[in-house]
């Protein structure tokens, strides 16, 4: 077992004296990972597909996470290298650029898209889906960390092995694809913590200040959200994608794609229905071409057109903790001056 010999260093910055104890400073936590991004909070905001856009990503840099634009999204590298310029032009912290890798006949240019995030001086990608292990050298070579995604202790012992600076380390809770293991985040950090040598970063569940002191607490060094980004003002998504969070609770998502073996955490809604119903009629039988109309081309018409049930689309089960739309800056200091009261009057009292 290699163990990451977690140690969190905990600074409180306050923005004046405190004259009453309900006065409280901005926290600010010095990190594996605040060190190794150059951020000033351990939190980092997702690639999420048509959500990943510039106007997200600058606003979580500029409130002190680290935001992450999504490649696939932008469709080509000369899209993606518009998106990165113009996120520079709404900030001057660091950000990062999100890397899916998927099997396909017909793959993305991905050569031009790493082309692009090295010529744009990019110095973070987040990596998900296949093995990242091919562009690890010229992405390393140029000074970029690389974090990959994982939701099994197994993949990110790959991904360190491989040479990955970092991993997000992804439980069952998490919207999208969070693998095949059923492992929710309770076991799964430890477990990651107990093995990992690289630091990690918690994904799925998290939404609030709660969620960063317990992830810390089980060895992660950060916490990484995606579904509570998407609901936020700056969230560059059709307000019915965002009412349709605040409705939801968290036995409000469905796994679809089981019998695939490409298991999907979905907002529940009327695609998602019809896609359960066409496995539980065809049971193995099933293949991804009977299942085109719930999946295929869906997040343009949901994420910018609102058409919320035309389609099957990620949904962690953190909506069930989401009951606000704040600004992005006002989400983060949120979770910080949470965490704070937690570290502060609640571990230490009880010390």
């Amino acid at each position: 077992m290699g163990g990451s010999n977690h140690r969190t260093k905990i600074v409180l910055k306050s923005k004046s004296k405190h004259t009453a104890s309900t006065e409280k400073g901005i926290l600010t936590m010095e990190t594996k990972i605040t060190q190794l991004l150059d951020i000033e909070h351990p939190i980092i905001q997702g690639g999420m597909h048509y959500v990943g856009f510039a106007e997200l990503a600058a606003a979580v840099s500029n409130a002190g996470g680290l935001g992450i634009i999504t490649a696939l999204t932008q469709g080509s590298p000369a899209k993606l290298e518009r998106e990165i310029v113009k996120c520079k032009t709404l900030t001057n912290k660091p950000f990062g650029v999100n890397l899916t890798f998927l099997p396909s006949l017909d793959p993305p240019d991905y050569a031009g898209l790493v082309d692009v995030i090295i010529k744009e001086d990019v110095k973070v990608v987040e990596t998900a889906g296949n093995n990242p292990q091919k562009w690890l050298p010229k992405l390393q070579e140029n000074n970029i960390k690389v974090i990959h995604k994982c939701t099994s202790v197994r993949h990110a012992l790959k991904a360190q092995d491989i040479g990955c600076d970092a991993v997000s380390v992804d439980g069952f809770e998490c919207g999208g694809h969070p693998g095949e293991d059923d492992i929710p985040n309770f076991i799964l950090l430890p477990r990651a913590a107990d093995e990992l040598t690289i630091p990690f970063v918690a994904s799925g569940g998290m939404a609030d200040g709660r969620s960063l002191v317990a992830a810390l607490a089980l060895g992660a060094e950060g916490i990484n959200l995606g579904t509570r980004f998407i609901a936020t003002q700056e969230a560059p998504v059709h307000e019915n994608v965002k009412e349709a969070l605040l409705a939801a609770t968290e036995l409000d998502t469905k796994l679809v794609m089981r019998p695939l073996r490409n298991t999907e955490r979905v907002l529940s809604n009327a695609a998602a229905e019809r896609l359960l119903e066409k496995e539980a009629v065809l049971g193995e039988n099933i293949k991804f071409q009977y299942i085109i109309p719930e999946v295929a081309g869906v997040y343009p018409k949901v994420m910018q057109e609102g058409q919320v049930d035309v389609g099957v689309w990620s949904c962690g089960m953190v909506a069930g903790l989401i009951n606000d739309l704040p600004t992005v800056k006002g989400l983060i200091d949120k979770i910080m001056q949470q965490a704070e009261l937690i570290i502060a009057d609640r571990l230490r009292a009880a010390s």
